[in-house]
């Protein structure tokens, strides 16, 4: 009865597919993260891995489930070595030495060996899916002498230490809902790293733009709810440079309805109202008008009694 519990439990876990094309699926294998408190903080979830068999060719295959596509977005900038290429199969995707990363939603890819040309079986029908929009601090890194495949993204004080040990956890802020993208960056005297810190609101990082300049060796730049900084640069023109390409842009939906003020809603109200009834009463009164019009031109043109007159009994002194 156990087995079967077991079984069952491990069938409805299952993530990849039982068959590839030509390749089948053989017995998932136990996975460990090999950071455990950098996954838990991208938010991780679930995790398989399995061989693909056929015929003497077989590839690896290996799953993580996170909680949204910002952890997934996260640990593929974190997984992807530094001399991967770009490939095609999804948005985010690297052709590797020993075969592709790439993520889909909240799910993060790596196929190693023969792997075959078309990996959409990968992700035609996932479990808990999660598909929401890519952070907006992805690719706002400056791309001008970027090294490719340095980006790191930051959500907690884990990912901080990790990638920009710098700072302190308390002076990012990351209770006010802070982000950061991160990317080493190439100059005449050496590697520059850059930290580009998103926050709700402009008031937010202008705040944390005092608390930055602080710290010692620190250069920082704010660009409406945007800090970047770098501390202690190898190259204090070059790092000038680099932050001067710092911009913020607005992304307006011009389809989107803008709320209006409440105010200005009652008094618009109010002003119909009156309009309606002051057409109520004109319409009224032309209705009047014509009536008492026919009225007499009826008894102008017809002599005598009134057939619509009142009838009165006249029973005075009865």
């Amino acid at each position: 009865m156990f087995a079967f519990l077991l079984l069952a439990v491990t069938a409805s876990a299952a993530i990849l597919p039982d068959q590839v094309g030509e390749f089948k699926k053989q017995a998932p294998k136990t996975l460990a993260a090999p950071d455990q408190s950098l996954y838990d903080e991208y938010g991780f979830d679930s995790t398989e891995q399995a061989d693909y068999v056929a015929g003497t060719r077989r590839f690896a295959a290996t799953t993580w489930r996170f909680h949204d596509s910002t952890g997934a977005m996260a640990m593929f900038e974190a997984r992807r070595p530094a001399l991967a290429t770009r490939s095609a199969v999804a948005k985010l995707a690297v052709q590797t030495s020993d075969g592709i990363i790439f993520a889909y939603g909240n799910y993060l890819f790596q196929l190693t060996g023969a792997v075959p040309p078309d990996v959409s079986v990968f992700y035609a029908d996932l479990p808990k899916l999660e598909q929401s929009p890519l952070p907006a601090l992805y690719g706002d890194l400056p791309p001008e002498d970027l090294i490719p495949n340095s980006e790191r993204y930051v959500v907690g004080p884990v990912s901080l230490d990790r990638f920009f040990p710098g700072l302190a956890p308390s002076l990012a802020a990351f209770h006010l809902g802070a982000e950061a993208q991160i990317g080493h960056y190439s100059t005449p005297k050496g590697p520059l790293l850059l930290a580009i810190f998103n926050y709700p609101t402009p008031n937010m990082a202008r705040e944390r733009v005092a608390e930055f300049q602080k710290i010692s060796g620190a250069m920082v730049k704010r660009a409406g709810p945007l800090v970047a900084m770098t501390l202690n640069p190898p190259d204090a023109d070059a790092a000038e440079k680099i932050l001067s390409r710092v911009k913020y842009e607005t992304n307006i939906t011009w389809n989107e309805k803008v709320p209006e003020n409440e105010v200005r809603n009652t008094a618009r109200l109010v002003l119909n109202i009156f309009v309606f009834s002051g057409i109520l009463i004109a319409l009224a009164a032309t209705a009047g008008v014509l009536f008492g019009g026919y009225r007499f031109l009826f008894r102008k043109l017809h002599k005598g009694e009134d057939p619509e007159a009142m009838i009165t009994l006249h029973l005075e002194g009865k």
